[in-house]
C-alpha cells in the first residue's frame, strides 16, 4: 500500500525538523551553489547589457581609412570587393565652421560627403530628406544638419528649407539627421554634397571611407580585408585604419575573461555545494537505517522510502536555492543602483541557477 500524497509531505516536514542542524548544513550547501551560479550569470548579463547600452549612445560600429589622399574611386574599389558591407561611405572633414541664422550663431563640425554616408553613420533621418543624385549632379547649395545644430539655431521651429549661412556661404537646411557622440559632448555637425565643396574648393581628395558591416562581429575581418585591397592599390602611400568601438571591444574582452573567471569560481562553488549535499545524504541514510528496517517490516515500499529522501531533497533544494537567488538579486540590484549599471531580474537566470 502506498503512501498518500499529504502523508509524504508530512513525514517529509517532520524529517527535516527533527534534525534542524542537518537540514541547515544541507540547504546552506545549497545556497552557496545557487548563489555561485546566479551571480556568475548576471555579471555576464550586466556585462552584455553595458555593453548594448554603450552601443546604442554611439554611432553604428564601423570600420574608418583616414588618409589625405583618398579619392572617390578608392571607396568604389573597396565597395566592388569586400564582402558583408550594409554601406560605405566617403567624407572630407572642414572642420568647425560659424554657422548663422537670423541672430542665431552655432560652430558645428561640418563635413562634405557622398550618398550613402548617412547609412555608413548609421544616423536616422528626422525630418526632410538627404541628398539625392539632383543635389550632387546640379552642384546645389544644400546642408543637411544634425538636431543638436537644429535646435541651437532654430529652437523648436521649423528647420525645412531655411536659408543658414555656414562661412558667409548661404545653403538651404534639406533634411534634419540625427545626433550621436561617442565619448565627447555634441558639437554639432553639417553636412554638405561632396560635389558642391569640391565645385567650390577645387578639392577632390577625401579624407576618410567609413565601412558599415552587416554584421558587428564581422568588424575585425572586414577590418583586415579592407586594408589588405588598400595596401594592394595604395602602393608606398600612409593610411590609417581602425574601428571606433575598439574601445568597447577591448573592454567586452576583459568582461567575458571576468565572466569566465567567474563561471570557474562558480563551477568549484557548485561542486563543494554538491559534495557536501552528498556527504550529508549519505550520513543521512545510514543514521535513519532503524526507521527505514522499521518502516520495510511495517509494510513501506523501497519506493515510498527513496521518494521521501527525493522530497527532502527537493525541499531543502527550493529553501536554499530561493534563499540564494533572492539574497543575489537583492545584493546586485544595490549594486547596479549605486554604479549606474543596467540591471532587470531575468527569470530564465534565476531558473537555470536554481
Amino acid at each position: 500500500m502506498s503512501i498518500s500524497l499529504l502523508d509524504m509531505i508530512v513525514l517529509t516536514w517532520d524529517s527535516l525538523r527533527s534534525n534542524p542542524l542537518r537540514s541547515a548544513l544541507t540547504a546552506v550547501g545549497v545556497f552557496m551553489g545557487v548563489a555561485a551560479v546566479s551571480a556568475t550569470l548576471q555579471v555576464g548579463s550586466i556585462s552584455r547589457a553595458t555593453i548594448a547600452q554603450q552601443l546604442a549612445r554611439r554611432e553604428v560600429p564601423r570600420v574608418g581609412i583616414w588618409s589625405g589622399r583618398l579619392k572617390l574611386e578608392d571607396m568604389e574599389f573597396l565597395q566592388q570587393r569586400l564582402r558583408g558591407v550594409q554601406a560605405i561611405g566617403g567624407s572630407r572633414w572642414i572642420g568647425s565652421v560659424p554657422t548663422i541664422f537670423q541672430e542665431q550663431q552655432a560652430n558645428p563640425q561640418a563635413m562634405a560627403v557622398s550618398g550613402d554616408i548617412l547609412q555608413s553613420l548609421g544616423r536616422k533621418l528626422l525630418q526632410g530628406r538627404f541628398f539625392n543624385s539632383y543635389d550632387y549632379e546640379k552642384y546645389r547649395s544644400v546642408i543637411a544638419i544634425d538636431q543638436f545644430i537644429a535646435e541651437q539655431l532654430f529652437q523648436g521651429s521649423e528647420a525645412i528649407d531655411r536659408r543658414i549661412y555656414v562661412r558667409g556661404r548661404p545653403y538651404v537646411v534639406v533634411g534634419v539627421v540625427q545626433t550621436k557622440v561617442d565619448d565627447e559632448e555634441p558639437q554639432g555637425m553639417v553636412m554638405m554634397p561632396l560635389s558642391s565643396h569640391s565645385a567650390m574648393t577645387g578639392k577632390l581628395d577625401i579624407n576618410n571611407i567609413l565601412i558599415r558591416p552587416e554584421k558587428t562581429e564581422k568588424l575585425a575581418e572586414l577590418q583586415d580585408e579592407a586594408e589588405k585591397l588598400l595596401k594592394q592599390r595604395l602602393r608606398g602611400q600612409y593610411f590609417w585604419i581602425g574601428t571606433n568601438i575598439d574601445d568597447i571591444l577591448e573592454q567586452q574582452s576583459t568582461l567575458e575573461l571576468i565572466s569566465r573567471s567567474l563561471a570557474g569560481l562558480g563551477a568549484i562553488a557548485l561542486v563543494v555545494g554538491g559534495v557536501g549535499i552528498a556527504n550529508i545524504t549519505i550520513a543521512t541514510v545510514m543514521e535513519r537505517t532503524p526507521e527505514i528496517g522499521l518502516r520495510l517490516a511495517i509494510g513501506a515500499r523501497r519506493q515510498d522510502i527513496l521518494l521521501q529522501f527525493i522530497a527532502e531533497a527537493v525541499l531543502l533544494s527550493l529553501l536554499g536555492g530561493t534563499a540564494a537567488i533572492a539574497t543575489t538579486h537583492g545584493l546586485t540590484a544595490i549594486v547596479a543602483d549605486r554604479f549606474n549599471l543596467p540591471y532587470q531580474f531575468d527569470v530564465q537566470v534565476a531558473g537555470l541557477s536554481l
